[in-house]
């Protein structure tokens, strides 16, 4: 049975979520914490900027070949991840978070766990 949708819907999942950041950073800013109301300039470009990195990510696990080009690509996905879940354990305070490193850990981990569904036929 090949299960290789698994990961490309993980990967679709993080494009349309990335899309939504692209338009609209607060929908990315205001749940970590970093802007309660209109975000800057600045803290929108970073927004902006982390959102064009999980699209490509995870456009390329959408669409990677099966076998070792879709491994790979779950395994770049899970790298940004984890330098997000460190960068808001490091760098976040409060319930925000809290709530920031458990969705970038657990978002990581799936997706990590999904690789085990990766193999060519």
């Amino acid at each position: 049975m090949n299960l290789t949708w698994i990961p490309r819907a993980l990967g679709l999942a993080t494009a349309a979520y990335s899309v939504s950041v692209l338009r609209r950073p607060s929908v990315f800013l205001r749940p970590t914490g970093l802007a309660t109301g209109e975000p800057s300039m600045a803290l929108a470009t970073t927004a902006r900027a982390v959102a064009g990195r999980d699209l490509v990510s995870g456009l390329v696990m959408a669409f990677a070949p099966a076998g070792s080009g879709l491994r790979a690509a779950i395994a770049i996905r899970v790298g940004c991840d984890a330098s997000d879940t460190v960068l808001f354990s490091a760098m976040l305070r409060g319930p925000e978070r809290t709530k920031s490193v458990a969705v970038a850990a657990g978002w990581g981990l799936l997706c990590g766990l999904s690789a085990l569904t990766a193999r060519s036929r």
